[in-house]
């Protein structure tokens, strides 16, 4: 922070983000969880007291993203005073006169309590993921994380680096002090997977396979969202969905079969199974 020391209404302020990566990371600016710009410089001029809170900057390049240590800014009030000039005889007379000031303190449970997520939108594994609870109490509330009925943290941020699926699920805060409690309304976390598996083929009946039979092809792919499957017999597209049906089966059904599993995240291919179609023979007397 530029200045650093005592930060007063109507300074221009700096803050500065350095990260030290490979290749080069792009930086952003968060007060709270609320993003702010982007870039290794972050000023404000003639800041106020509404800049007042927590800031803290993000550093990422395709290899993977850190957040920053947070820093405080409390801006000062700027008072001025006035002072009077006044000339004087020698049968004045000087007095002074007291004020006395109160400050009034409302102290009361907290009101509203909202959650934020960032990023917004589509959530995929691995991102990093940062939830923040945002309670109007006075004396200021202590925070604490659930997952559905588990609690999982405490603190107005709650971070999940390298999310997973396990990590989907419902998330609230409750925010607590002397004189009550709040709960904020839930949010969900659907975490979208990559197709890092491939799909498994079956094939029903298992075993010898006769001409004249029914055979059924099964593909089943684990993904979120769920995945469109296709069908091929050799580079053919045959049909599509979880299961390929052949009724009656003939010699020219033989060849080589793998599905196909595909989601907007990527794409898989099953390992190719082999459909050798055995001749009937019928017995002449």
């Amino acid at each position: 922070i530029s200045p650093s020391g005592e930060i007063v209404e109507g300074d221009s302020v700096t803050l500065s983000c350095s990260s030290d990566s490979n290749p080069p990371a792009k930086i952003s600016w968060f007060k709270g969880g609320t993003i702010l710009g982007s870039g290794r410089i972050y000023s404000i001029s003639k800041i106020s007291s509404d800049e007042n809170g927590e800031y803290k900057c993000k550093s990422r390049n395709k290899h993977g993203e850190k957040y920053s240590d947070t820093v405080t800014l409390n801006v000062m009030l700027n008072v001025d005073a006035r002072t009077d000039n006044r000339s004087a005889s020698s049968s004045v007379f000087y007095y002074c006169s007291l004020m006395r000031h109160f400050i009034f303190a409302i102290l009361d449970a907290p009101r509203s309590v909202v959650v934020s997520i960032s990023p917004s939108g589509e959530i995929v594994e691995e991102d990093s993921v940062t939830l923040s609870c945002n309670s109007d109490s006075n004396p200021p509330a202590e925070i604490i994380w659930f997952k559905g009925r588990t609690l999982v943290g405490s603190g107005r941020i709650y971070n999940i680096s390298k999310i997973s699926t396990d990590d989907s699920g419902e998330y609230k805060c409750k925010s607590r002090n002397n004189h009550g409690v709040k709960n904020a309304d839930a949010v969900t976390l659907n975490v979208m997977l990559h197709i890092w598996l491939l799909p498994r083929l079956s094939i029903s009946p298992s075993g010898e396979i006769v001409e004249g039979v029914s055979v059924t092809l099964s593909c089943s792919s684990d993904s979120n969202p769920p995945a469109e499957i296709s069908w091929f017999k050799g580079g053919t597209i045959v049909g599509s969905g979880r299961i390929y049906n052949i009724s009656n089966i003939s010699s020219d059904h033989s060849g080589e079969y793998k599905c196909k599993s595909i989601n907007e995240l990527g794409k898989k291919y099953s390992d190719a199974v082999t459909l050798n179609v055995m001749c009937e023979l019928m017995m002449v007397q």
